[in-house]
């Protein structure tokens, strides 16, 4: 069963952070250049909470808040849904469709070490069962 950890093998365990004092324009910009949907808001090495382009839309453009006057701590989301790097591809999908959040910080012995996307769960589960499907291919040719 493919685990969080062999995905972070393949993709990395590079993390894009902010701070929960910047302002929401710093993360949307940091957000934009970088293309990904959401930074995880860091006090230091404490995982804080996780701000996505969804917050901003939600908490910001939707109730006419500035983005340069807001600070980050405002519009995120402070209980972050966490995995390990044992778990399981399939506990990180499940994670995702039942709570509704499309990214996963990684955490072990209390620190980050990396974080998955609904996006890297779903390459991963398409990658295995196509090297599933091309195995019983060869073992069905004979």
């Amino acid at each position: 069963m493919l685990q969080v950890k062999h995905l972070l093998a393949e993709k990395g365990h590079d993390v894009h952070t902010i701070g929960p004092d910047a302002p929401v324009l710093d993360a949307i910009r940091s957000m934009a250049e970088r293309h990904i949907g959401a930074l995880l808001v860091m006090r230091g090495d404490e995982l804080v909470g996780i701000v996505s382009e969804r917050d901003y839309a939600r908490k910001v453009i939707l109730l006419g808040r500035h983005s340069d006057d807001t600070p980050v701590n405002e519009i995120m989301s402070p209980n972050v849904l966490t995995v390990g790097p044992e778990d399981t591809v399939e506990t990180c999908m499940r994670l995702c469709t039942d709570r509704r959040v499309r990214h996963l910080p990684v955490v072990e012995s209390r620190k980050v070490v990396g974080l998955v996307s609904i996006g890297d769960l779903v390459k991963a589960v398409i990658s295995e069962q196509s090297t599933q499907i091309e195995q019983l291919e060869r073992y069905i040719a004979g």
